[in-house]
Formats: structure tokens, C-alpha cells, sequence
């Protein structure tokens, strides 16, 4: 696959720079389990005090493997390029120190000559924090607030929107109870890590979330979260996270009767 002849060509340039102490893949490709529509999540790990100076050097780097039709230098978790070549393969290019090293998801290692990426290896995993956990919960509850607000303005395409968000955060919360050891993946994990049946009702949300038929969609995701609400409950301590998903939930319940 042409993921990995970039993986090669790329790494082959970046071992070259005496700067890199180390280069790995996370995302699908340090998980193996890319396949041909999979995006590269390549990283490589340089000393803090060479950050600054390789950061300008990178674009050089990424072009061993083709032409680029489009980059974008940006910073979310760490200092990123985005880059997509002419063959519409998308690599995202990550730049790390030992001190900003992301202990979240899997990695491959592709070089660490020196051994650097060893104390990171007992890390490897996908499941949520307790705060994270409680943060999906929470926004759960916090956006079928901000739902029911659209829904009674009468603004549909908002309405729509904020069931998506929704969505997003309890299908973390689904997956913390039938797959925690899958949860960060979210959404792009639900169809292989949900039992069928629940595949099926998410699916059936999403087919429903739109200006004219988010009201059923509302429906559907109350009954969804009411099936889960006793185990979110035994779970979830945050007591003011719970009132609110109460309420929103027997709100929302009346409006639909």
C-alpha cells in the first residue's frame, strides 16, 4: 500500500537528520490495522532544544515521498503538518519531545536507535481517563440542553447539529461500557466494537439527524440513553452532571408525549 511506501520513503529521509531521536506511527497504521483509506500518523520524537530549527526543515522531509498538493502547518496536540500529495494520500506529520509524548493509543516504532520510546511502551492504550470519561457523560447531558433550546426556537439546522454533538460524546460513553479497551477511538470504532443491535439503533439516529427529522432522532436517543442509564449511573458521581441529564431526559420526554 501506498502508506507504507510513504512511511518508508519519508522515515528514510527524516533518519538522515541528526535531530530525530526516534520516528513511529500511531492511529490505524501503529494499531495495524490500516487498510487502503487509512491516513499516516507519523511522528518523530527530537530533543527540546532542536524543536525550534527542525520544525523549519519539515516540508523537505515529507517531499521525499511525492509532490504535495496541499499542507497546513498547525498545532493540536503537538506541532503538526497536515500534508496530502498529488495521490491523495494524507499524511499528518507530528513533532515531539520526551516531555510532550502523548501516553494515549498505540505506536509503532520505525526508529529509536537509541531506545528513547522504551519508557513509553507500557502506555499503549485506548481507554478513557476518568475525567474524560466524565466529561462525555457530562456533554451528553450538556448538548440535549443545548438541543432542546433549538429545538424550541425553532431553529432546525441548529437543532440537527446539536444532535450531533450529542452523539459524538455518548458514543464514548457507550463504548466505555462494551469496549473501554477501544473508547478513544469514538465514533470511527462504534461499527466493529458495539454489539450488533446497538450498531443498528446508532445507525438509525444518524440516519434521522436533520432539519426535518431531528425531533425523531430525539426520540430515539432518549430511548438509547434511558436503556444505559442505570449503568452510566453506577458509574458516573458527578452529581450535578446527573441532575442535569435527568432533567433533560423527563424534559425532553414530555415534549415527545
Amino acid at each position: 500500500m501506498k502508506q507504507k511506501i510513504a512511511v518508508e520513503a519519508i522515515a528514510d529521509s527524516l533518519k538522515k537528520d541528526g535531530r530525530v531521536k526516534s520516528i513511529y506511527v500511531k492511529g490505524s497504521m501503529g494499531r495495524e490495522e490500516e487498510d487502503e483509506f487509512s491516513d499516516v500518523d507519523l511522528y518523530c520524537l527530537v530533543e527540546e532544544h532542536d524543536l525550534t530549527s527542525f520544525l523549519q526543515d519539515r516540508l523537505q522531509h515529507l517531499e521525499a515521498y511525492g509532490k504535495l498538493l496541499f499542507h497546513d502547518d498547525l498545532f493540536i496536540i503537538a506541532p503538526q503538518i497536515i500534508a496530502v500529495y498529488e495521490d491523495l494520500l494524507h499524511v499528518d506529520l507530528f513533532t515531539v519531545t520526551e516531555k510532550t509524548f502523548k501516553q494515549k493509543d498505540y505506536f509503532k516504532v520505525i526508529y529509536d536507535p537509541e531506545g528513547k520510546l522504551s519508557p513509553f511502551e507500557r502506555s499503549q492504550n485506548l481507554l478513557l481517563s476518568d475525567a474524560e470519561f466524565n466529561e462525555f457523560a457530562g456533554d451528553t447531558g450538556w448538548f440535549l440542553f443545548q438541543y432542546l433550546k433549538a429545538m424550541r426556537r425553532g431553529n432546525d439546522l441548529w437543532a440537527a447539529e446539536m444532535l450531533q454533538h450529542t452523539m459524538r460524546n455518548f458514543s464514548s460513553v457507550l463504548l466505555q461500557r462494551y469496549k473501554p479497551e477501544r473508547a478513544q477511538l469514538g465514533y470511527k470504532s462504534l461499527e466493529t466494537s458495539l454489539p450488533e443491535q446497538l450498531v443498528g439503533n446508532v445507525k438509525k439516529i444518524m440516519g434521522l439527524i436533520g432539519p426535518f427529522t431531528h425531533q425523531q432522532a430525539a426520540s430515539e436517543i432518549l430511548r438509547l440513553i434511558e436503556a444505559e442509564r442505570g449503568w452510566i449511573r453506577s458509574e458516573w458521581k458527578d452529581e450535578q452532571g446527573n441532575r442535569l441529564l435527568d432533567t433533560m431526559l423527563s424534559t425532553l420526554e414530555g415534549i415527545r408525549k
